[in-house]
């Protein structure tokens, strides 16, 4: 249940600071290396079901970036000391209500800024997932879901790309390379 889920001040979260080669060289507030455009560490999850659909959510309206907009399944930041996949299933669970089986996929690094000044530069661990079943998503993270096939997705972002995360439009590509 949400309810028993860990609260969580993204105000005090820290992030992981790397250098290109994705080696720890310190800490810095979320919103300080998002402000300040510091590359950190990150993952994505994207899950798919077995008809080849991929989970999309579209960000909570209270988002302090990219709010309202289509993304993958869940994405956010390991903590020091913690494992990429023990990350992923922890904010499976805060973001999405459930958890289920994931792999590592692949690691890329982007740069993107938004209008109210904020700059992600992430180096990200793309992992995928399996799942079939319905979510239960935190209402302060997530405003809907919805599982879209491959070509769907492709058509929304040709025809919308305005409703998608930069993050996503970066990623999808590589995700639908790597599942192919």
């Amino acid at each position: 249940m949400i309810a028993e889920l860990e609260t969580v001040n993204t105000d005090k979260d820290e992030v992981i600071l790397v250098n290109e080669f994705d080696r720890s060289v310190g800490l810095m507030s979320k919103m300080e290396a998002h402000e300040k455009g510091v590359l950190h560490r990150a993952f994505s999850v994207f899950v798919m079901n077995p008809y080849g659909e991929i989970m999309l959510q579209r960000r909570a309206l209270s988002k302090y970036h990219s709010p309202g907009l289509w993304t993958n399944t869940c994405c956010s930041h390991q903590r020091k000391g913690e494992e990429t996949r023990d990350a992923a299933h922890r904010r499976m669970k805060e973001e999405m209500g459930f958890d289920c089986p994931m792999s590592a996929a692949f690691e890329f690094t982007y740069k993107a800024e938004f209008d109210n000044g904020m700059i992600e530069h992430e180096y990200d661990h793309v992992l995928i997932g399996e799942f079939n079943g319905s979510a239960t998503p935190n209402p302060e993270e997530v405003e809907e879901w919805k599982f879209m096939a491959i070509a769907d997705i492709e058509s929304g972002i040709e025809e919308n790309p305005e409703q998608y995360t930069e993050w996503f439009k970066i990623a999808f590509p590589k995700v639908k390379e790597y599942l192919a």
